[in-house]
């Protein structure tokens, strides 16, 4: 890397990299200062196993990325919405940029044939009403069946992204930007509610992108970035277009599936490029551990990986154990996994562990946590609870507040994690109501120096412990009982240990109405793995009721085992508790077995 690219993070930091507040500016200043150093690389899995890498340079990608605006600018106006339903790849980033470019609201979606999800992609498009939708040579006719199901979706102009001749970026016809525009519409999972569309203006993802990059970056060389993360998803699409575009890092992608199927393409890929920076859910980790063979493991050296954020799922301790077991022969450091916390109403990251050691881990008072306070004075060693930090906000404020009064909780109290930044988004899309619900806020009588207001309420709650954070759950899962408050990921963690049956990240739990005022129900996956003669429904219920009641002092509702994959996740991958508990009320679950 030259040492103009070499200095932009380290010497300017994120102050002057925000001067910049528009992403065609960054773009463009690094086609200017280093043309021919390597800028995407798209790793192509579905044409060799091996993989077969397409690379543009910064001048390349500048190139290209102009051609896409002009050729979005002749389907849609400034401020229109157009949605990407192509396929993961080099040119679903270079429309993604073009649009940005051009003005025009990007909506970065996925292909209609996305098994699960077609009534998602469905009321998403009838929410944010595209003027044009993107497709791909292998999917433009998925696309033109979904768009003649779509009430006036017929009408709508197809792009398609591969069939892009660069002499249109002749045609461009730049438009005046400011920070404030309107980029993309970033649409939520939908874990507790339909999909909301949060507005990302341009200076809420370059803010976002400095935050993220100098938060996993740190001191020292300057990095690559690696992602099979979808760019439909915030985490995905932040990290790699920031990296890039507005870190200058040479960021390195896949598609998602490549990964499920192989876990091994990733710590290749982190292998093969030197200081490796990396974003994944949870579960990734655990997914490496179990996968991974020791065969596997002896091709990999990952001595270099400055850096893997842990988030977009709750954090567990034993899955950072486990990873850290599993590779550390492959050179990695336990330092590594930085757990972090973010969403996509604040762009998407907001705090990260970035200290030199491992993360910090705390020990808790169980019975403390159900009543809203965090002690780590422990008298009753078996009534405790493991947790990991994710760190502290980085270049952002986050604060916990009383989330009915909204008044400053003091360190050590559970609240609402309430965000104030640069990079905090100003509502959701035609939505003012909730908008207003969620955003503006101000808080009362502050402990500290921070601003009064505005302030984003993030739903989930947490703590603050000697200046570190830690997430409890979402507001809108906690499961009250007898007066006392259960975290679901509590109970499912339980539920999953309680057999061996039982699959990992395949739990659900909440709460139904009852004689009685509110009971716990819970729904679990049987593995794939496990045999049908080695279990049986009133064995492994048994078990989990068992459990719930030594652990949580929880008596079950009802206890529902499901096939594999009955358990509905969002497009992110995270357990869809209220969509769960629906099919349960409706009686669509399809039972391995239950009891009553």
């Amino acid at each position: 890397m030259s040492s103009t690219a070499e200095t932009y993070f380290q010497v300017s930091e994120a102050g002057q990299a925000m001067q910049r507040s528009l992403i065609s500016e960054h773009l463009s200043h690094w086609a200017q200062v280093m043309p021919d150093r390597e800028a995407l690389t798209f790793v192509d899995y579905s044409v060799e196993r091996a993989g077969v890498n397409e690379t543009l340079t910064y001048a390349e990608l500048d190139q290209r990325v102009t051609a896409a605006a002009a050729r979005l600018q002749s389907v849609a106006k400034q401020g229109e919405r157009v949605t990407i339903l192509a396929p993961q790849g080099m040119q679903y980033l270079v429309f993604f940029l073009g649009a940005l470019r051009a003005g025009i609201v990007a909506v970065p979606l996925f292909s209609p044939d996305l098994p699960g999800h077609s009534d998602r992609l469905a009321s998403i498009f009838g929410d944010c009403a595209p003027v044009a939708a993107l497709a791909s040579n292998v999917n433009q006719q998925v696309v033109v069946d979904f768009l003649s199901a779509q009430p006036a979706g017929g009408d709508i102009p197809i792009v398609n992204i591969d069939e892009l001749s660069l002499e249109l970026g002749a045609d461009f016809t730049p438009v005046p930007l400011q920070a404030t525009d309107l980029a993309y519409l970033q649409y939520t999972s939908g874990s507790t509610r339909l999909p909301a569309g949060v507005l990302i203006s341009q200076g809420n993802v370059v803010a976002n992108a400095s935050q993220a990059i100098l938060a996993l970056q740190g001191e020292g060389d300057p990095v690559n970035l690696v992602s099979w993360l979808p760019l439909f998803h915030d985490m995905g699409l932040v990290f790699v277009v920031g990296g890039c575009v507005v870190g200058g890092l040479h960021s390195i992608f896949m598609d998602p599936i490549a990964f499920l199927i192989k876990p091994l393409r990733w710590l290749r890929a982190l292998s093969a490029y030197p200081n490796t920076i990396s974003p994944a859910p949870n579960f990734a980790f655990d997914y490496c551990s179990a996968k991974v063979t020791e065969a596997e493991k002896e091709t990999l050296s990952l001595q270099n990986v400055r850096a893997l954020a842990n988030g977009a799922e709750p954090v567990r301790p034993d899955t950072l154990a486990k990873f850290n077991a599993a590779f550390a022969g492959c050179g990695l450091r336990d330092n590594v996994i930085r757990p972090s916390y973010g969403l996509a109403e604040a762009t998407v990251y907001v705090a990260g562990s970035t200290k030199p050691e491992p993360a910090t881990e705390a020990v808790f008072d169980f019975g403390k946590l159900s009543q809203g306070i965090a002690t780590t004075e422990v008298s009753d060693t078996e009534n405790t609870v493991r947790m990991v930090s994710v760190g502290a906000p980085f270049d952002q404020v986050a604060v916990i507040a009383n989330p009915d009064s909204g008044e400053h909780l003091e360190d050590g109290l559970i609240g609402e994690i309430w965000i104030h930044g640069p990079n905090v988004s100003t509502g959701y899309w035609n939505k003012p109501e909730l908008s207003a619900e969620v955003f503006g806020q101000t808080l009362v009588n502050p402990r500290t120096a921070v601003p009064s207001g505005p302030w984003l309420r993030s739903g989930d709650l947490g703590v603050m412990v000697e200046g570190e954070l830690y997430i409890t759950g979402r507001m809108k899962d906690l499961i009250i009982v007898a007066g006392r408050n259960h975290y679901p990921q509590d109970l499912e963690a339980t539920v999953e240990g309680a057999h061996e049956t039982i699959g990992r990240h395949r739990t659900a739990a909440f709460s139904v109405p009852s004689s009685d005022g509110e009971g716990v129900v819970v729904v679990a996956e049987i593995s794939r793995h496990a045999s049908a003669d080695a279990w049986d429904s009133e064995t492994v219920s048994r078990a989990i009721r068992k459990s719930l009641s030594q652990r949580h002092s929880v008596s079950a509702l009802d206890v529902v085992l499901v096939v594999p994959n009955d358990v509905p996740r969002t497009s992110s991958g995270k357990i869809a508790r209220a969509a769960t508990r629906q099919r349960y009320l409706d009686g669509q679950l399809v039972l391995a077995g239950s009891t009553e």
